[in-house]
């Protein structure tokens, strides 16, 4: 690695700082521990929060969409690379915010009116501009952060007669209340209420709970999910027991279809996982948000009202368990099919290494056979070399008969034939011992 001096630094009189040359992921990870900061909100504030569920080919129509936003209230676009954007339009903020699978927009405006959760600054963008939104609808939340402190009635006013959630926050110096419905506007709803936080306190505090409201609607994007697919795994978990029971019945003609099907439940339960793993991995990191989220708000209790905390866990717990459970259920199935396959071909394997052992020793019968066939062919031979002999040696005795040379034929060829048959034996050993010992 090469260090060279900052010259710069040596005319500004530090004459000992060295610079390194800053990498380009030095500084992207550089840049990364500073993206999104928390903005400072002031008291009397409304805010407005949507997050949208964004795919890679809808990222280019969400630029266009943002800068189209931007030139309306002649303000400069985002970088084409950015992931997030901060900006004063006329009137009120916006923020925009891209992340890995969704994006957010929030609108802020300073001044509360008379009526709560009657007018925002989302008001002020086009319906046209939220028609044409890129991507599916997650979260909504409209926001009142103020100093004054609601009563009963308001809050019951203000959260159409839903019941309300509340707990002290930041320590005990805010308020929040909410309901975590959908309200007639389409929007949930937040009431903060607090004198106590400087602006970039209530930043980080709205910002914490914007987030605990779109990262369990995340969250839960795997409940539908596991729902739909527990019917099927429960009828692969029904006909792996079939196929273990028939796996007890011996039977060897059934061991290949039952391997297919064995085969079949694998492939079938691995493509669930490989379907599935992005999605519940996704839920169990926006589960674990939320609870650091709501650990980070330090809430405290309002008498007759249940804590953020106990709703969120109570209600979003069940569903990523679900999900959890799910993913186990697989994992397990996944092991008991790899047993059972496992049994399945060892019980193969055996049948098959009895079969080639019955295989053997029918060829070593037939070796036996072979061979007694050979010594048979071999005695055969033998004679009828020897019995082509005698009529050679009978060409001879004729030949000499008619030279006066008369002997017993009857007599020589007596005396020949075991003299023939011991020495076409003994020939007829000897080239098989050659034979065998060439070939060994």
């Amino acid at each position: 690695m090469t260090i060279q001096l900052n010259k710069e630094a040596v005319k500004g009189g530090i004459k000992n700082t060295p610079c390194l040359w800053v990498s380009e992921t030095r500084q992207s990870l550089s840049q990364e521990l500073h993206n999104r900061p928390s903005v400072q909100i002031a008291i009397c504030t409304t805010i407005s929060h949507i997050a949208v569920r964004i795919s890679p080919d809808q990222r280019e129509k969400e630029f266009q969409q943002l800068c189209t936003l931007c030139a309306r209230y002649n303000a400069p676009p985002p970088e084409p690379d950015a992931c997030c954007y901060y900006q004063h339009f006329t009137g009120f903020q916006i923020r925009w915010e891209r992340h890995l699978e969704f994006s957010s927009y929030t609108f802020i405006r300073s001044g509360i009116s008379d009526t709560l959760f009657d007018s925002f600054a989302i008001e002020f963008v086009p319906q046209q501009w939220f028609d044409e939104l890129a991507g599916e609808l997650v979260s909504a939340v409209n926001v009142v952060l103020t100093a004054v402190s609601p009563s009963e009635e308001l809050l019951c006013q203000a959260f159409e007669n839903y019941q309300v959630l509340g707990s002290k926050v930041s320590n005990g110096r805010a308020n929040v209340f909410t309901s975590f419905r959908i309200h007639s506007d389409g929007f949930s709803r937040l009431y903060i209420q607090s004198s106590a936080l400087n602006a970039y306190q209530a930043g980080r505090l709205v910002q914490r709970l914007l987030e605990i409201e779109t990262y369990q609607m995340m969250a839960l994007l795997s409940l539908p999910i596991a729902k739909a697919l527990s019917a099927d795994v429960a009828k692969i978990e029904q006909r792996l027991v079939v196929i273990s029971q028939s796996m007890a019945l011996i039977n060897d003609a059934d061991d290949g279809k039952t391997l297919i099907a064995l085969s079949h439940l694998a492939s079938q339960t691995e493509q669930i996982l490989a379907d599935i793993s992005y999605r519940f991995s996704a839920t169990n990191a926006y589960y674990d948000l939320v609870c650091s989220r709501i650990t980070q708000l330090k809430e405290q209790d309002i008498s007759n009202k249940e804590r953020l905390s106990e709703f969120v866990t109570r209600r979003l717990s069940p569903g990523v368990k679900t999900c959890q459970a799910l993913t186990r259920r697989l994992d397990a199935l996944t092991c008991r099919i790899e047993r059972a396959s496992g049994l399945l071909r060892t019980r193969v394997d055996l049948s098959i290494e009895q079969q080639n052992q019955k295989l053997l020793a029918a060829i070593n019968q037939r070796g036996e056979v072979q061979l007694r066939l050979q010594q048979i062919v071999e005695g055969v031979s033998i004679v009828a070399i020897v019995y082509y002999s005698m009529s050679l040696l009978d060409y001879v005795l004729n030949a000499l008969a008619s030279v006066d040379l008369a002997l017993d034929k009857t007599l020589v060829k007596g005396a020949a034939v075991p003299v023939l048959l011991v020495f076409t034996w003994l020939v007829m050993r000897f080239l098989l011992r050659v034979i065998k010992n060439q070939t060994n």
